[in-house]
């Protein structure tokens, strides 16, 4: 396999356009990707592919390659739980039913948040709508950058961690599949799924063994160890479960233009793990630059 390999690292798999809450779009994401020196990048914008052609287009424009991915919206009791999704079918029945849902849904929870946060600020759904791109998956972060353009606050991360905290009243939860559904559904569609940064709240909010066990058994590829919000404890147990159940270990930075501080590349995965992707992932090719 090595040396049939066509793809140049760093490799970074996991980044968001503003096709969902990144702010930049899927062209100028490709081109930042090249400038920062990766040669391989995942777009994975959340619950959706439609940023997919335009970064395919720039990226062999720029010489760099592409894996197709998605990070599809779950929810485990009341914890919301991201899985990355690499080089499925987008056309599958299954996969294109379930994210119109959740984008519905974020689209509903988003309006009936900025109706309540409207009735003690002056933020208007207009507002919102002013902050996406055509055919973004809206969601709170377009939410935070209405809040920064009227503002009400100084930046995304002061919207998170004040108004648009669960604590605030503002919050509206949304619909979102059970992991081992949206896990299944994604093997069914010939992708590969990964855990996106399990570890971010702690050995004391850890999905538990058991739970774990099952996602494997399921079809979970790998988890997403190398990000920096995971926290260490938390991490190194993960590290150790993920040696006993065969898991691979990825890494990425999480990048969102200026929505987010995280920096294309600051955290990158193996070759032998892309490798591994990209045999087992059946649905899309990756795009070589």
């Amino acid at each position: 396999m090595a040396g049939e390999r066509r793809f140049r690292g760093p490799i970074d798999l996991h980044t968001h356009s503003s096709v969902s809450d990144g702010t930049e779009s899927p062209s100028q994401l490709i081109r930042a990707a090249a400038a920062a020196g990766l040669g391989t990048v995942a777009l994975t914008d959340h619950d959706s592919t439609a940023g997919w052609p335009e970064a395919a287009r720039m990226a062999g424009e720029v010489g760099i390659t592409l894996i197709r991915g998605m990070e599809f919206s779950t929810r485990e009791r009341f914890t919301s739980v991201h899985l990355l999704a690499y080089l499925f079918d987008p056309s599958d029945a299954g996969i294109v039913a379930e994210t119109a849902r959740i984008r519905a849904a974020r689209l509903t929870r988003a309006e009936q948040m900025v109706e309540r946060i409207g009735a003690d600020y002056e933020l208007t759904w207009d507002d919102v709508l002013a902050q996406t791109t055509e055919g973004a998956t809206v969601g709170r972060p377009h939410i935070a950058d209405a809040l920064v353009a009227r503002g009400l606050v100084l930046t995304r991360s002061e919207a998170f961690a004040g108004i648009l905290h669960w604590e605030a009243g503002y919050y509206q939860p949304h619909y979102a599949p059970d992991p081992l559904f949206a896990i299944r559904l994604v093997r069914a569609a010939g992708g590969v799924p990964v855990l996106a940064h399990p570890a971010t709240r702690g050995l004391a909010h850890m999905l538990p063994e058991k739970r774990l066990a099952e996602m494997v058994e399921a079809g979970l590829f790998g988890l997403e160890l190398e990000h920096r919000e995971n926290e260490p404890a938390a991490k190194a147990r993960l590290y150790e479960l993920a040696a006993k159940y065969g898991l691979a270990v990825t890494g990425s930075s999480d990048y969102h233009g200026t929505g987010k501080p995280n920096r294309l590349g600051e955290n990158t995965t193996s070759s032998e793990v892309l490798e591994q992707i990209i045999e087992q992932g059946t649905g899309t090719p990756p795009i070589y630059g």
